[in-house]
């Protein structure tokens, strides 16, 4: 296994500079998902990360796939958060899908040669995922017919497949919840405009319509009462790989900064010697490491007790790190930082919406919190002094 998921982790990181970084602009101007780089990520293995090899896949396990989104976000933080949701839906297709759907998706799904996409975001509801006015309606022949809206659909309109958080009735809570595939050529199914986002827009992303959408009940992946809690595994999962892209963006930016500072001339030195600048890149360097070593702690706690709350940490500090990374290595290149030659006002953007996609930080902080609160309950009392908190 060590030598497999090295193997991989070289083909991400070939992917990211022979691939990513020589056309990643050109995409951004084109505004169009690059299919012939997702092609040629699916053709180094890089599709199918934690499905079983029965089924085309890798079979890694979290903790060790995981890591190839740092490699990737070397290149772009938006390019490997979209292959890291396609890797979460291959993954829960392969491991809970009908053996009919497997049958029909899962070695496509695995081999790149069709892509997925979760969606379960509302306009009205982002981060409060029981508030959800999609509804989905199962019928006497045991078909599916799904109305709403989802908003934030990334790979919107270029996935073949979405899988889908959907309620089954008008009571309030997450009972009544449960995953469903719709591909995307099913009937009644559309999108909106592609929104207008600032340095990511080979990155489709819109709303998604369903009117009267029908499927069948093979396309179930997780039973009504099993949505919610499959939803929140995968954002779980999801908050861990996108930390590990940041950490690539993180290296990204570092190596900016040096190849630059290592040549600028001032007083009568380089940059890299002068102990501002040292100070500077040293601070980022630090919280490099860090956040690996914290997201990668993270990626082992997924699936058990303590993962929540460790993606949690990780999605609330690592982010946080690459947005003052990716401005303290701009501030680092003075003015030039501010050219679009050197890609740090790319990385500046993509740090900034890898802190809100699943799950804001501020939401991390709220996981966290909880968590606290918890553990103070079950510690000792200290006596409050006599007098405090009294009027």
């Amino acid at each position: 296994m060590a030598a497999k998921i090295d193997t991989i982790l070289e083909a991400a990181r070939e992917h990211a500079r022979a691939v990513i970084l020589p056309d990643v602009d050109a995409w951004n101007a084109a505004r169009k998902w690059p299919r012939a780089a997702s092609d040629k990520a699916a053709a180094a293995g890089l599709t199918g990360l934690y499905a079983p090899e029965e089924w085309g896949g890798q079979g890694l396990p979290l903790a060790e796939g995981i890591r190839v989104y740092e490699e990737l976000g070397r290149g772009d933080g938006a390019y490997a958060f979209a292959l890291s949701m396609h890797n979460i839906c291959t993954f829960a297709v392969c491991g809970y899908g009908t053996d009919a759907f497997k049958e029909k998706w899962a070695r496509d799904l695995t081999a790149g040669r069709k892509l997925a996409n979760f969606s379960l975001t509302e306009p009205q509801s982002g981060s409060d995922a029981v508030t959800m006015y999609s509804r989905a309606t199962i019928n006497g022949d045991g078909t599916w017919t799904i109305n709403g809206k989802k908003a934030w659909v990334s790979l919107a309109g270029e996935a073949d497949v979405y899988l889908t958080v959907v309620k089954t009735s008008d009571q309030p809570g997450h009972g009544d919840m449960a995953m469903i595939a719709i591909p995307k050529d099913t009937p009644g199914l559309s999108f909106g405009p592609l929104y207008d986002t600032p340095s990511y827009n080979f990155l489709p992303l819109a709303e998604m319509f369903l009117d009267n959408v029908t499927v069948s009940e093979e396309n179930i992946i997780l039973p009504v009462g099993q949505g919610l809690q499959g939803a929140l595994m995968a954002i779980d999962i999801a908050r861990v790989s996108i930390a590990s892209g940041c950490c690539g963006l993180m290296q990204a930016a570092l190596d900016t900064a040096l190849s630059y500072a290592k040549n600028r001339k001032m007083f009568g030195t380089t940059n890299l010697k002068l102990d501002g600048i040292q100070w500077m890149l040293g601070e980022v360097a630090t919280e490099l490491e860090a956040s690996r070593h914290l997201y990668r702690a993270a990626a082992a706690a997924l699936g058990t007790p303590e993962g929540p709350l460790m993606a949690a940490h990780a999605k609330r500090f690592v982010p946080d790190a690459a947005v003052k990374a990716a401005t303290t290595c701009t501030q680092v290149l003075g003015g030039s930082g501010l050219l679009r030659q050197y890609g740090l006002d790319r990385l500046t953007d993509l740090a900034q919406m890898l802190r809100i996609v699943d799950g804001t930080t501020e939401v991390s902080r709220v996981v966290i919190g909880r968590a606290l609160q918890k553990r103070a309950r079950d510690l000792p009392d200290l006596p409050v002094p006599r007098g405090y908190g009294e009027a």
